[in-house]
């Protein structure tokens, strides 16, 4: 696979001697228009990498914040057809931000799978993050994915041990996404030490970055944890940033810069991880 917009960004931020800052936020999440604004200025508030969810009615792997976003969204009329969609309206603005679609993979199912890594592919995505794909079905989604030039990312956590890590590892490629902690998202990180140690024993099996997320929450954590990590991802402070600005569950005057005005901060401890 020839070098992606994944593989430059992560090049640019390791020439800056700094991690990758990627953030979460959920396709159409509170509505369509605000969440487009809201996933527009995501690059120019300090965001170097995006992650767009899927919305699904059952996701096993997310917490509180991250359900009831997707759940927002569903209900706001948000298809897989619809957050496809939106990254091409992105990339009307943005040709070097890269993008990729995270979530389940019963949306893509039904969706069908050559048509979606086509659809995908000619939107301006450059990834997947499907968390309930194991290795071990590869031929589902993945290799059609690759085949398509989309970068296929796969999550380790604290129990992928060095015996399972090989597997997990084949077909992968843009960057690994390690979990901080064993759960869902959005629960706290206990113990940031084992997150470095990790990273370390995860890139002796791999020259692919190796991005961090669950349980960051404040620019503290950002800066800790991207002392070690290529990349640090946020995804449910977002989200519920988001949820906390809403008004009975519709968008205010405040929604889009809360969003915006929390990735400023989380930038700025990204950014200062390594000086």
């Amino acid at each position: 696979m020839t070098a992606t917009r994944i593989d430059r960004r992560f090049a640019e931020c390791a020439a800056e001697n700094r991690p990758a800052f990627v953030t979460f936020v959920m396709a159409g999440d509170p509505d369509p228009d605000t969440a487009q604004a809201i996933l527009d200025g995501l690059p120019g508030a300090g965001a170097d990498l995006i992650e767009l969810g899927m919305p699904f009615s059952d996701p096993m792997a997310d917490g509180p914040a991250i359900q009831l976003a997707g759940q927002r969204a569903l209900a706001a009329g948000e298809t897989l057809t619809g957050t496809i969609g939106r990254v091409r309206r992105f990339r009307q603005k943005d040709d070097r931000t890269p993008i990729m679609l995270m979530g389940y993979y019963n949306p893509i199912y039904i969706y069908g799978v050559e048509r979606f890594v086509a659809d995908a592919a000619a939107a301006g995505v450059d990834g997947l993050i499907v968390v309930d794909l194991p290795a071990e079905e590869d031929s589902e989604l993945c290799l059609p994915a690759i085949g398509a030039g989309l970068n296929f990312i796969r999550l380790t956590t604290p129990t992928t041990d060095d015996r399972r890590l090989p597997t997990v590892l084949i077909n992968t490629s843009g960057f690994v996404y390690y979990v901080s902690m064993t759960g869902i998202t959005g629960a706290a990180i206990t113990n940031r030490a084992a997150i470095g140690a990790a990273v370390k024993r995860i890139k002796s099996h791999t020259d692919l970055p190796v991005a961090v997320g669950f349980g960051i929450k404040t620019p503290e954590d950002a800066a800790i944890i991207g002392r070690d990590a290529d990349g640090v991802v946020v995804g449910s402070a977002l989200v519920s940033a988001i949820a906390t600005s809403l008004d009975c569950g519709k968008a205010t005057a405040g929604t889009i810069e809360a969003v915006h005005k929390l990735v400023r901060e989380l930038a700025s401890g990204v950014r200062r991880a390594r000086a």
